[in-house]
């Protein structure tokens, strides 16, 4: 049960995440209880149908409007532990993932590369498995080399969520991105299960970036059209095989593009000079005003941070109230991992429809 208050007052959306369904405006749209969704990790957004995608947004959302209220306390997770991994780096994502599981009533620890015995030299594996040993319920794991999330799930026995590995996947970011993107559709009228019929430009280091890779399989299954743009350096071989469109000249990707995603430059993942300068760099491929009129008059502007203004974007984009959903995109991390966290552990928890490896029941 979810406590609302310090009166021990109980939320109407809390009860409806700890029944382990979603609100009855998803009825008939998912499978019922554990074949909505039958995976017992999330690694990365390949992974899923379209219909898993959905799923995870739609119960999401009840975290959405949970967070907005003064108390932001449940104990839908109480007595659970999650372990936060983190062996590269992170702000916004360790945040998040630790505010979420907090609010779920979980117990959160935290551990941090340096902190941990890689730095003695210590193997992925041998990591793995001493995760394991220590009874977690949910491991969240973040790594600079492509594949060690699969890795590490294979190897312990609770659900694994993949925070970020190398230049893979970030699954939780499209996730929240299209969350985002959602709401902000829906705040103009333009609203709808999917984005059918929306074309979004993704430029910036494409080579190196995992957020790129996650929102390509993302978008592209909830039916948007999806170019991405980047110096010959920074585009990867074989892009065209994901279905998204290459570019080279940024002007023309946002020919009349509804969403413009702007990217850093991964300094940390480059290894030797694959850009004449930055100011170069912000001359050919930097999102300003001027260059912002080029997509669809009402284009929204997504990042999703950190950002490095004067590089990839300008402040006055990043900052504008009416069309930057920058830091909407942050707001909506906490409920999509609170949604990521609550599904993934109903089966730990043995929620009704949700016993079994792929869960019980028929269609709603």
């Amino acid at each position: 049960m979810c406590l609302s208050g310090p009166h021990g007052s109980t939320s109407g959306i809390a009860l409806m995440a700890s029944a382990g369904s979603p609100s009855g405006s998803g009825s008939g749209r998912f499978p019922a209880g554990g074949h909505a969704f039958p995976h017992p990790s999330l690694t990365g957004i390949a992974q899923l149908e379209r219909h898993e995608i959905l799923y995870l947004l739609h119960e999401a959302e009840q975290w959405v409007e949970f967070n907005r209220q003064p108390d932001k306390h449940c104990d839908l997770l109480a007595g659970m532990t999650i372990i936060n991994a983190f062996f590269e780096n992170s702000t916004r994502t360790l945040l998040s993932f630790e505010i979420a599981g907090k609010r779920l009533g979980a117990d959160v620890v935290n551990m941090h590369a340096a902190q941990s015995s890689v730095k003695k030299g210590e193997t992925l594996l041998d990591t793995a498995i001493t995760l394991n040993a220590m009874r977690a319920d949910a491991i969240v794991i973040r790594h600079s080399s492509s594949g060690a999330v699969d890795l590490i799930d294979g190897k312990v026995d609770c659900p694994v969520l993949n925070a970020g590995d190398g230049s893979h996947e970030h699954p939780t970011q499209a996730l929240l991105d299209a969350l985002a993107l959602r709401h902000a559709l829906d705040e103009r009228g333009e609203g709808a299960e999917d984005f059918t019929g929306l074309v979004v430009t993704i430029c910036g280091d494409i080579a190196h970036s995992r957020v790129a890779r996650s929102n390509i399989l993302c978008l592209q299954a909830l039916g948007a059209s999806v170019r991405v743009c980047a110096p010959p350096a920074l585009m990867s071989a074989g892009i065209e095989m994901m279905g998204a469109q290459p570019f080279v000249d940024f002007d023309a990707a946002l020919d009349g593009c509804d969403v413009v995603m702007m990217l850093r430059l991964q300094a940390e993942r480059m290894s030797g000079q694959f850009i004449p300068s930055t100011r170069e760099y912000h001359h050919l491929y930097g999102l300003t005003q001027d260059r912002l009129q080029r997509a669809a008059p009402d284009a929204l502007v997504m990042h999703p941070g950190p950002m490095n203004r004067g590089v990839e974007i300008d402040s006055d984009v990043a900052d504008m109230l009416d069309r930057s959903i920058i830091t909407r995109q942050v707001e909506m991390g906490v409920a999509v991992r609170m949604a990521c966290l609550d599904v993934l552990t109903r089966r730990a928890r043995q929620l009704p429809g949700w016993e079994g490896p792929l869960g019980q029941g028929q269609w709603r």
